[in-house]
């Protein structure tokens, strides 16, 4: 015969067993929907139009500020991220064609810019930024 638990203690005690017990199982996870609007939601830019684009507010969209090149002649752009309340920024990351963090763990509501330079003088680049 069965015995039902109508103690709430002893009851949560034997489902955190259970939940120990239970073996996790290894699968390869499909890209997120997160990852999917994060780059859904990218704005591209004309280097040349500009050499400073913004200002941007981050969203919970996506948890970093990304960016990448979509066309121009350049080979590579060096972007930075500033931030409003800093000033300053970041550092400088060596940006192609694939996409490529540029800030990282980025508070939502955060208000930032992003200046961007070419590999040559005189180039042209088209870059999309997700945020």
């Amino acid at each position: 015969m069965a015995k039902i638990l109508t103690h709430p203690a002893a009851a949560a005690a034997l489902l955190a067993a259970l939940a120990v017990s239970v073996p996790a199982t290894a699968s390869a996870a499909p890209a997120s929907s997160a990852d999917t609007s994060c780059y859904g939601g990218a704005v591209t830019v004309n280097y040349g139009d500009a050499v400073e684009f913004g200002p941007y507010t981050t969203t919970s969209r996506c948890a970093d500020i990304n960016l990448r090149m979509v066309g121009g002649d350049a080979e590579f752009v060096w972007a930075c991220v500033k931030f409003t309340r800093v000033g300053e920024c970041n550092y400088w990351t060596k940006v192609g064609r694939s996409w490529k963090t540029i800030a990282t763990d980025v508070k939502d509501g955060s208000k930032f810019t992003v200046p961007l330079g070419v590999d040559l003088e005189g180039s042209s680049a088209r870059v999309q930024i997700a945020f």
